[in-house]
Order: structure tokens, then sequence, then C-alpha cells
């Protein structure tokens, strides 16, 4: 799909009460969502060189929006010494596999590297992360529940 086409439609979903709008063409299809008062785009191609550069546009499309204000994020906890098993992934961290079950480990556990240590679910699907090194885990650096980065801080293992 052409860049300039691409930009005249998110244009006219931010200024119109449409909050959704789905295009499919022989090339691809194109699917943008009004969030808010900030619209933005996500686009599916069929592999084709010619569309590298489309993803940088629809970056710089997303990123020239305001974004709402959000709260201050909390200091992220202090890692102590040991090896750091971090989240391969952006989801939500849960230390057990249904709520009302045992967690997977607890501060003093010990864990082979292999070991199902914590799940973080990301788009609706359950991911078991694993210890990546045997040892003892000294620290939880997350609360179940919250929102992690990739490459966030997990576990402290010794």
């Amino acid at each position: 799909m052409d860049l300039r086409k691409l930009k005249t439609l998110i244009d006219l979903v931010s200024d119109s009460n449409v909050s959704e709008l789905e295009i499919t063409e022989a090339e691809g299809k194109v699917r943008i969502v009004k969030a808010g008062h900030v619209a933005v785009a996500h686009q599916h191609y069929a592999p084709a060189p010619q569309y590298a550069q489309a993803g940088a546009v629809m970056q710089q499309a997303v990123e020239a929006a305001p974004a709402p204000v959000a709260a201050a994020a909390p200091a992220a906890p202090e890692v102590a010494a040991g090896h750091a098993v971090k989240s391969p992934m952006v989801g939500t961290f849960y230390r057990s596999s249904s709520p009302g079950s045992k967690p997977f480990v607890e501060i003093g556990s010990v864990v082979k590297e292999g070991d199902t240590i914590c799940i973080i679910e990301a788009m609706k699907i359950l991911n078991e992360i694993e210890a990546d090194k045997s040892g003892t885990v000294t620290q939880i650096l997350c609360e179940n529940g919250q929102a992690v980065e990739y490459g966030q801080a997990l576990f402290t293992i010794e």
C-alpha cells in the first residue's frame, strides 16, 4: 500500500468519529484502531522488500500523536549480587500456574537449569519461564500480576 494513502487513512480516522478501520488489498491488510484520541495502525504485509520502510513511517506517525500522561513508574528493585533471570518478553508476570495454586519458587528455593520458575502472559498466551542457571533463588524482583518489560530482571539466583 502506498505510504501517502496510509498516512491519509490514519489522518481520516484521527479526525473522525470512526474508532476502527480495516482495509484488505492484494498486497496486504491494514487495520487502524483509534485508542482514546490517538490513532494506532496495525499493518500486515505479504513479505516484500518494498515495504521495509512502512514500519518506520507508521512508528513516526504513532510517535507524533500526543501520548496520554502516565503516572511515574515505581523505581526498579535493587538487584543483589548473583545471576539475574531476565524476562524474555513483555507481558504480565505470574508466580504460579493459577491464582489459588502454590508459587513455582520462593526465596530460598533450589532450582535446576530448565525448571519452570514463573509464567509470563503475553497476548493471552501463558509462557513458562525456565531457570537459565542452577542455584538458590535469593530474590523475587516482581509482584504477582505485575507488567514486565523485555530484559527486566525477575529473579536473582546464586
